[in-house]
């Protein structure tokens, strides 16, 4: 699946051991390598240069200021140290919110292997704090196809075996069952999805998806089209059955995807595609994204974990003693050849594998601050450093067995089902959402815009009435039994 961390093509492609010539960082859907040095050593990723490779824009304190001010909330320790540090219009998304009107998360997962890694969990993590923040649905996309397309050697039934594991594992993380619908493409693609899968494939020439994937002459049709069936996920149109089939009303309800920043040629793709259609005069509204840095392979930090290749990621089915040997043999350190001379220079916590883990894992800012000061000073030694990884990690992964194990078949079914979902929006705003109810549409917003009529306004109003008289009478009611029972005794 391409709004995730794991790219369809890595499953398939070993780490290569040796390099033999420089070569310039690749970053697409598809590929991700750091930069290759005269010295054959590989660079950590530079997101700056891809900020302005791509158009995106960085995610600055005056943004993270506002989120704050618009949610009440303070911005996740992803974006506070710019683990998630770039967007495309997250600004609007924050406009939407403000006025309470409608929008919806999208991200997914291309079901690859048994297990997903911590690197997966990296998006869906901050997927359910989003989810959690804005109080809107989420729609989870299973790419079964997508992973058939591209590997040559998986089979259908394979890839729909890790489909309903990999469901499980996240639906781990904790997202609300009642605002979260995850879907298989396979079972999925019909209706009003592929009414507009076709608009948009429609509106998409081979020569544009050679530029954007690097397709060739022997590249099979099937992952040519495929980026059309990414797309149509982004519109709340495709969903009828959250957003109401009037499509004149949710055409102009946008995504906000959270994806790793290989992913966003995908969805520049379909930002093209929503500004160029109408439906009955009415723009599609363009996806909106809100990107993050890749969390890097054992093996450094111009690379990320790949889940074809045990020795690159930790699994969230590793056991304790699989984490530490791993990050022990494994993790790349930043630290110097001797210890004296590490003592007297110190450690590098740009390139430290397990410095990097600890950003993403460890929430406590002062404590990872103190670990950054010690560990460049020289004062802690490398060793230290990953032991405090291995802790870090055995404890996320041990947290996550534990709800992992309490996920059944009878709980993806839920998660699956086709079914209305009940959400909120913003608490301190008018609620100015779609209703759905047994697959009908009820009182959505007239224009897919989030405005209420002065009548709708009426209705709101004396619902807000009743069930203030309804609180009130329950407060009075457990006032006097508290009272009869204080007298009674």
């Amino acid at each position: 699946m391409a709004t995730n961390v794991d790219a369809a093509a890595l499953d398939e492609t070993p780490i290569s051991e040796s390099v033999h010539k420089p070569s310039k960082q690749t970053v697409d859907p598809y590929n991700v390598s750091g930069e290759v040095g005269e010295d054959g050593v590989v660079k950590a990723i530079d997101y700056n240069k891809l900020i302005d490779e791509f158009g995106t824009k960085k995610i600055d304190d005056e943004l993270l200021a506002r989120f704050e001010r618009v949610t009440g909330k303070r911005p996740h320790h992803f974006l506070r140290r710019g683990i998630v540090f770039s967007h495309r219009d997250f600004e609007l998304i924050l406009d939407r919110y403000e006025r309470g009107e409608p929008f919806f998360l999208y991200t997914g997962r291309g079901p690859s292997s048994d297990s997903v890694h911590v690197g997966h969990t990296i998006p869906f993590e901050f997927t359910k704090w989003l989810q959690d923040t804005f109080d809107v649905p989420l729609i989870i996309m299973m790419t079964d196809d997508e992973k058939y397309l591209f590997s040559e050697k998986k089979t259908i039934e394979e890839v729909q075996g890790y489909c309903t594991n990999n469901a499980k594992d996240i639906i781990a993380i904790g997202f609300d069952p009642a605002k979260t619908f995850i879907f298989s493409d396979f079972d999925y693609v019909g209706g009003a999805f592929y009414r507009n899968i076709v608009r948009l494939s429609k509106h998409i020439t081979l020569n544009q998806a050679r530029a954007i994937f690097g397709f060739n002459d022997s590249t099979n049709i099937g992952r040519i089209h495929f980026g059309s069936i990414q797309g149509a996920t982004s519109w709340a149109s495709s969903f009828p059955h959250i957003f109401g089939d009037d499509e004149s009303k949710t055409v102009g309800i946008p995504a906000l995807i959270p994806c790793a920043i290989d992913q966003d040629p995908d969805f520049r793709m379909t930002r093209d595609v929503s500004a160029r259609l109408k439906y009955q005069g009415k723009p599609y509204a363009k996806p909106s994204l809100i990107h993050a840095l890749f969390l890097p392979a054992l093996q450094g930090p111009g690379t990320k974990m790949s889940a074809s290749i045990d020795e690159s990621a930790i699994f969230l089915k590793d056991t304790p003693n699989q984490i530490k040997n791993k990050i022990n043999k494994y993790a790349f350190s930043g630290g110097k050849v001797s210890q004296e001379e590490h003592r007297q220079y110190g450690g590098d916590t740009s390139v430290d594998v397990a410095y990097q883990y600890l950003r993403f894992f460890l929430e406590d800012d002062e404590e990872l601050e103190r670990i950054k000061v010690e560990y460049e000073s020289g004062r802690m030694l490398t060793g230290e450093l990953k032991a405090i990884c291995i802790r870090e990690l055995q404890k996320y992964v041990a947290a996550f067995q534990e709800r992992r194990a309490k996920v059944d078949d009878e709980t993806v079914k839920l998660f699956m089902e086709r079914r209305p979902l009940q959400w909120r929006g913003n608490p301190r705003a008018p609620l100015v959402v779609p209703k759905v109810e047994n697959g009908n549409a009820g009182d959505a917003t007239p224009d897919g815009e989030g405005k209420l009529t002065k009548n709708q306004l009426k209705k709101l109003e004396k619902q807000k009435q009743i069930e203030a008289k309804k609180a009130q009478k329950a407060k009075e009611k457990a006032e006097k039994a508290e009272k009869a029972g204080t007298e009674a005794a």
